[in-house]
């Protein structure tokens, strides 16, 4: 019954250190250099802010307004161009695209 125990663990410690672990790794080190990557892109201005987005959103009528407002359109736009840029930068990468 002993040995049972002990390849059974072995078998859960096995597949931890070889897969979990391995993986983890590797997706941690493409996330830490693919944000390191964005940021400098975004301090040397290649990639666009949303800077803009809200100042062009601001001079709006108040009837349009209430509408960007109450289904909170600049959160979303800003958010589907990040989308975007990022699915831009993951698939220029080759280990992941």
């Amino acid at each position: 019954m002993f040995g049972i125990l002990v390849s059974a663990f072995n078998l859960v410690l096995g597949f931890l250190v070889k897969s979990v672990m391995v993986k983890f790794a590797v997706f941690f080190g493409l996330f830490f250099i693919t944000t390191g990557f964005i940021a400098v892109l975004v301090s040397s201005g290649l990639l666009p802010s949303a800077t803009g987005l809200n100042s062009s959103l601001s001079s709006l009528s108040p009837f349009g307004a209430y509408f960007f407002d109450l289904f909170a359109l600049s959160t979303g736009i800003s958010m589907v161009i990040s989308a975007y840029v990022t699915r831009f930068i993951i698939r220029r990468i080759p280990l992941i695209g």
